[in-house]
């Protein structure tokens, strides 16, 4: 027999016949009308566990995990306010039902259903997952809380003491919330949640602010593998700068009274608390997972026997709040109630097309505030005596540091962070003298973690900030690329654009670095970001365009909400010359600040018809490095920089080979997984009959030394190229 029948019926039998489990009496300032909304919370939350199954039985649902066994998070929820961000463990349907309960017109027996059975009418996935969430409840939705939402919510929780020293025009946060994020004793061990925990430690060490509730639901088991007994609280009941805390998840008055006081010590001391919560995994882990496979069948049944609704029962008859008659006829309806609406639900309408479901991977669009952007004043004192270099030819980081700083003078919003951007300013000085211009608040140093700066931003960007994080190269970002593709980029998908992170995420890669190289600081794959949907990926080739470029990504994030990545190529910050010692053909001047280079602009330079070189980045160097000696050959070319990877600019791209008889694709990243099999399949179908050829990187990592750029596209051999294909 299904274990949920068997609770359900238990729950039945036991309270009929005042059958309770042993346990403490009632105790602490939960008064009897918080206690009975907590009581029904966990009953809906019981009825719509059951229901689920039954829907997925029938074919009207398509996804099960039970949050019964963590009823105790609804006396948690009304510890909290309703303004305070929370960040839920897909086992706390009892917190948004509770919360809901604090906010007049919520239905969230309804809107629940509707995310079971995949509904368009689904009010905050639109049938795209079956996920907790609501913007009304401040409750952002996550798919997959294994512990890649922990570093988000502690940039979340830093974003409130920043918007107290620099508001945002689109903050949401009221400066006394706090944020809380929750997540199982067994996600606790995973790298991420570490991490996070260390981040909220580290900071609050050095006594920044920082209002930020963790809560663990400890139920001792992950799937089918144990958590060792005590061992969450051996391991988080002394960390420096984390005030531990422990509660009875199945007494909901030791609850409330446990998170009461842990959020009233977060919310007034500015610093992280972690709430250790004892809970039990009622049912399997999700699905169709029977816990009696790899569990005792005595010890599932000595779980179920300390149902926390008995433990409820029994504590409000104690209180005299509720007797058990009354319990029962409340637990009874509620089931009734639920299976009657279930029915609605699954007549709703499902997503159908493509189209449909991709509607909201990218964000609405939002009315920002006009800026003039900065007066000549402001300006000349950020600058100083850098305003009268711009009038002369300069290397692409120089650029991109007065980019950066007339952005920052622009929009107050914008924030920067990452390791040794601040004081240091970058590995490369690209951000040098930016925290002398604005000060440390918006040019933070962070600790050595990159899932932590990016989940920095993602926290940020939530509160209404446009943060500009720093990878220091290209193959760190592999440490924490899932903050992108599983963070990031998927909450306005998960939202229907209610919730979105907007960001210009700055990364130094590629390759042909001479002199400091080897494969953790040359990585010439870009494969990881094209394949996350929604997000746009920009790579300049020089200077003048990584200026008109990085606008228009703040610009994309800003007004349009999106998640970009500005790869900047390494080996480019310091070009100078293009063919001979001290030629300065590769340096350009600053552009004015008007001036970007839109999403999808590609750039064309030369109108020969012989042959068309479509490169970017450091291909776009090496290809006009080599034509004087493709035109020695009497091939006339044109060179097309592609700028943007992701989304390829198809049509500017088609546009910009026209008339051309031959197409050579250069491309520095790897022959597999490459950017030039994208462009050779798109070439291929838009431009029929044109003699395709590519020159890529090989399958390899970027050696140290000599051979720094062995296995990479060379200006000869796209000479060679040339000379082969346009023959």
């Amino acid at each position: 027999m299904d274990r949920c029948e068997i609770v359900h019926d238990n729950f039945l039998c036991r309270v009929a016949a005042r059958d309770f489990p042993v346990g403490k009496a009632p105790s602490g300032p939960l008064t009897a009308e918080l206690a009975v909304q907590a009581f029904r919370a966990g009953c809906l939350t019981r009825a719509l566990d059951r229901q689920s199954r039954a829907m997925q039985r029938a074919g009207q649902g398509f996804y099960t995990i039970g949050s019964s066994g963590h009823e105790g998070l609804a006396p948690v929820a009304l510890a909290l306010r309703p303004t305070d961000m929370a960040f839920l463990h897909y086992r706390d349907a009892a917190f948004q039902i509770a919360r809901a309960g604090q906010v007049p017109g919520e239905n969230p027996a309804w809107d629940m259903l509707l995310s079971f059975a995949s509904s368009t009418d689904d009010p905050i996935s639109g049938g795209r997952h079956k996920v907790l969430g609501s913007r009304k409840l401040m409750i952002p939705p996550q798919t997959s809380t294994i512990a890649s939402h922990l570093p988000k919510a502690v940039g979340a929780a830093y974003s409130i003491g920043a918007a107290r020293r620099h508001r945002p025009e689109h903050a949401i946060l009221p400066e006394d919330a706090l944020v809380m994020c929750s997540f199982g004793d067994a996600s606790a061990n995973h790298s991420t949640a570490q991490g996070a925990f260390n981040t909220a430690q580290w900071t609050s060490y050095q006594s920044v602010p920082l209002p930020l509730l963790f809560v663990c639901e400890d139920n001792g088991i992950g799937i089918s593998t144990k958590t060792p007994k005590g061992w969450i609280e051996a391991t988080f009941s002394a960390r420096p700068g984390l005030t531990y805390f422990k509660a009875d998840g199945l007494d909901l008055y030791d609850t409330y009274r446990v998170a009461a006081e842990a959020a009233d010590f977060v919310r007034t001391r500015k610093k992280p608390a972690f709430l250790h919560l004892r809970t039990i995994r009622l049912y399997g882990h999700a699905g169709a997972d029977v816990p009696t496979t790899y569990l005792p069948r005595d010890e599932v049944e000595a779980e179920e026997a300390q149902d926390p609704l008995l433990h409820s029962v029994r504590l409000l008859d104690q209180a005299g709040v509720m007797s058990p008659e009354d319990a029962l006829t409340v637990y009874r309806d509620t089931c009734a109630r639920v299976e009657r609406v279930a029915g609605d639900a699954a007549k709703r309408p499902r997503l159908k097309t493509a189209p449909e479901v991709m509607a909201s991977l990218i964000p609405p669009a939002r009315v920002c505030k006009p800026t003039n952007g900065p007066t000549p004043e402001a300006r000349a004192e950020a600058f100083g005596a850098d305003l009268k270099a711009m009038d002369e030819p300069q290397i692409m980081s120089r650029i991109i540091n007065w980019a950066l700083t007339d952005l920052m003078l622009a929009h107050r919003e914008i924030v920067m962070m990452g390791e040794d951007v601040g004081r240091k300013g970058g590995v490369y000085g690209v951000t040098q003298k930016l925290t002398q211009r604005f000060g440390p608040d918006r040019m933070i140093d962070t600790l050595l973690d990159e899932q932590s700066i990016l989940g920095l931003a993602i926290g940020m960007a939530q509160n209404g900030f446009v943060p500009m994080p720093e990878i220091q190269f290209l193959a760190y970002l592999h440490n924490a690329e899932d903050q992108l593709r599983g963070e990031a980029a998927t909450l306005s998908f998960f939202s229907k654009g209610a919730f979105t992170n907007p960001m210009v995420l700055r990364i130094a890669g590629l390759g042909y670095q001479k002199g400091f190289g080897g494969h953790f600081h040359n990585d010439n794959s870009v494969a990881v970001l094209r394949d996350i949907p929604g997000l746009i990926l920009a790579v300049p080739s020089n200077g003048a365009d990584a200026a008109r470029m990085v606008r228009e990504c703040v610009r994309l994030a800003r007004e349009e909400q999106r998640v970009v990545v500005f790869l900047e190529p390494i080996a480019l910050y310091p070009m100078r010359d293009l063919h001979g010692d001290k030629d300065g053909l590769w340096m350009t001047r600053y552009p004015d600040p008007s001036e970007r280079i839109g999403l999808g602009e590609v750039g064309i330079s030369g109108e020969g018809a012989d042959l068309a070189i479509v490169t970017f980045g450091n291909g776009v160097y090496l290809s006009n490095q080599a034509l004087p000696e493709i035109a020695k050959a009497g091939i006339k070319a044109r060179i097309v920089d592609t700028r943007w990877l992701s989304p390829l600019p198809k049509a500017a791209l088609t546009a910009a080979v026209e008339g051309c008889r031959n197409i050579l694709i250069v491309d520095e990243t790897r022959h597999s997984g490459g950017v030039a099999e994208a462009l050779m399949a798109h070439f291929h179908e838009a431009a029929p009959g044109v003699s395709l050829a590519r020159l890529t990187a090989e399958d390899s990592f970027i050696a140290t030394g000599p051979a720094y750029a062995a296995t990479m596209p060379s200006s000869a051999g796209i000479v060679a190229a040339a000379k082969g294909l346009a023959k």
